[in-house]
């Protein structure tokens, strides 16, 4: 697979928690016009991590406004729960995280049973190998550069090398492996985020704080820069 293959192309996605819910169709708007093919969806139940987000209710609304990929990110004590739930509701992916316990890879393996993509999401001091159980599964790894619960949080020096980590360690898979990262991604931190080797680049306020296409486009130049990628059309 050569270094232009769209699975390696950097992706903006968008994180929903730090949009404008009095105005959430526009915000959606303007990241559909700025390319963005996915849209992130931070679920808290208030005991997994310390704060309250969203149910399938609101992911069912969002589906009813745009095709774009919607991924629901389950920060929860029992994501067995809402698997069906959020995948009725319209979810194309389901990312659940190892720290939940032993049936950790029981539950992975539930969602992909319900044909959505299925990923892992750890946290900061969670080391790779808690995803060893799935990770020839894995459609999709996240990793927390924050510690969850809230946004607006600032990027964890030294992130970057669980990043690199991790894609050495996806080298040796036969599918490509999609590595986001989650958590203080903005103009300052995507260029390293994506050296290190991400391919998707969670952001949230970066996004909606101000002119939302614009945040994305200028998110993704410096993500390419990071990578040390010419712009479009500057061959």
């Amino acid at each position: 697979m050569n270094e232009t293959s769209p699975q390696k192309e950097i992706r903006i996605v968008p994180s929903l928690l730090a949009a404008d819910f009095a105005r959430l169709e526009n915000e959606i708007r303007a990241v559909e016009a700025a390319g963005c093919r996915s849209l992130h969806f931070d679920v808290m139940d208030g005991h997994f991590v310390p704060n309250l987000s969203f149910g399938p209710d609101l992911l069912a609304a969002v589906r009813r406004l745009t095709p774009l990929k919607l991924v629901a990110h389950l920060m929860v004590d029992n994501p067995g729960l809402f698997i069906e739930p959020f995948r009725k509701a319209g979810a194309d992916g389901i990312i659940i995280h190892p720290e939940i316990g032993p049936d950790f890879d029981q539950v992975f393996r539930a969602i992909r049973e319900t044909g959505a993509e299925a990923g892992a999401a750890v946290k900061p001091k969670t080391p790779l190998s808690a995803t060893d159980a799935v990770w020839e599964e894995l459609d999709f790894l996240l990793l927390m550069s924050v510690e969850p619960g809230f946004g607006g949080q600032e990027f964890i020096p030294g992130s970057e090398k669980k990043i690199a980590e991790a894609r050495r360690k996806a080298g040796n898979r036969e599918r490509f492996l999609p590595i986001g990262v989650d958590g203080g991604i903005n103009l300052t931190t995507i260029g390293r985020a994506a050296a290190a080797g991400a391919t998707d680049l969670i952001a949230g306020s970066a996004v909606f704080r101000g002119e939302a296409t614009l945040n994305v486009r200028r998110l993704a130049e410096a993500a390419r820069k990071g990578r040390g990628e010419k712009p479009p059309g500057d061959e």
